[in-house]
């Protein structure tokens, strides 16, 4: 049973991994042929939207399409759909024609995440479940990390760019193939409304993956900005991103193994706490590197490992289609977050100063925390009944 798992397991972030290299690839090489293209800032965020909003159009239908065509076979098929939407962009340049292939790939994408996420947490067991989903999450993100070289590399070498990225997605399918154990979703009538029933369960777990969303676009869009509002120069600045970037991926596992070993909902809230206490010290921070990127390195491991071990207490509460379900909304709040935050943030910025920044990402943290230290205390009062 091990050794099936350990297969299994290998296959499925082996699989993921690729389809993060295809998705880091993607969205930047979007980016890149519409501003050849002479298109300005505002068509390649609508065209942004366009793909979040086609993951959150699927939410409400996770479960039940998981049930009802089966996790193994869903979830190949979002890879094929992911390609053959991408690689279609090489053959058209109509707007309207992107907008609803960038509508398709977020739909897949949103069911691809869901499904594989509530499969690493079928296959991990309470023991080991915090690095087990630390491996599975730093694995993609490395990988995502690699799709912007890679964009770098075939701008230059090739012409068929998208269609190049669509094979890409492909070479997930023979890794996807060599697994055994198919992912287990329940029965029908647990997929009719079970995504109503555990959201009432989960308020830190979507108000924690919302907050790391939101850390994780701000750092990768607007960071830049207020350090160079700071007097940074802009080639150091956008290693602001780098920083947590690293912070995140190097200290998953190390604080999936201190939630193994100390409990998931201490290690939560200790990380909360963490970013709550220096997140304030930022705009002070910046103008001293010796502190500033220690800081950046800290804030990127704790601001991860919210989401990391939200991913966890998926795991620990829900089963069978509610796991499905709720990895459903755990990738709606990502979706929403990623797309409205950002846009609340620049705008303050742009009105109130860069150090606005610092507060909109302030205010998400204290909002998940107080949401898990209520959590807590509810369970608390359940557990004394």
């Amino acid at each position: 049973m091990k050794a099936i798992f350990t297969r299994d397991f290998l296959a499925l972030i082996l699989s993921v991994a690729v389809v993060g290299l295809g998705t880091g690839a993607t969205l930047p090489l979007t980016a890149l042929a519409l501003t050849q293209a002479g298109y300005g800032s505002d068509v390649v965020g609508l065209l942004t939207a366009a793909q979040a909003g086609g993951g959150l159009i699927v939410v409400p239908f996770a479960g039940w399409i998981a049930v009802r065509f089966g996790g193994r076979r869903v979830i190949v098929a979002t890879v094929v759909i992911v390609a053959i939407a991408t690689a279609l962009m090489q053959v058209t340049s109509n707007l309207f024609v992107w907008a609803v292939l960038r509508v398709l790939c977020g739909a897949a994408l949103m069911m691809l995440f869901t499904i594989s996420e509530a499969w690493v947490n079928q296959l991990a067991d309470d023991a080991s479940r915090g690095r087990v989903v630390a491996i599975y999450a730093t694995n993609f993100t490395l990988f995502q990390m690699a799709g912007p070289v890679l964009v770098s590399q075939i701008s230059n070498l090739t012409d068929w760019r998208f269609l190049l990225c669509g094979v890409i997605f492909l070479t997930a399918l023979p890794m996807l193939a060599t697994i055994r154990v198919a992912p287990h979703a329940g029965g029908q009538k647990e997929a009719h409304d079970s995504w109503k029933r555990v959201l009432p369960q989960m308020p830190a777990i979507v108000i924690g993956t919302g907050f790391f969303a939101l850390f994780d676009t701000i750092a990768l869009s607007l960071m830049p900005l207020f350090a160079m509002s700071h007097g940074m120069e802009a080639e150091v600045a956008v290693l602001f991103a780098s920083a947590i970037l690293l912070g995140d991926t190097t200290m998953a596992f190390p604080i999936g193994w201190l939630a193994d070993h100390l409990g998931r909902e201490r290690v939560h809230i200790g990380c909360a706490v963490i970013v709550v206490l220096l997140l304030p010290l930022l705009p002070w921070a910046v103008s001293s590197p010796w502190l500033c990127w220690p800081l950046l390195y800290v804030l990127g491991a704790a601001a991860g490992a919210i989401y990391t071990l939200s991913l966890v207490a998926c795991g620990e509460r829900f089963r069978d289609a509610a796991l499905v379900s709720a990895s459903s909304l755990v990738g709606a709040s990502w979706s929403a977050a990623s797309f409205g935050g950002p846009l609340v943030a620049g705008a303050l910025m742009k009105s109130e100063g860069n150090d606005a920044m610092v507060g909109v990402l302030l205010a998400s943290a204290l909002a998940f925390l107080g949401a898990a230290l209520w959590e807590r205390r509810r369970m608390a009062v359940r557990a004394s009944q």
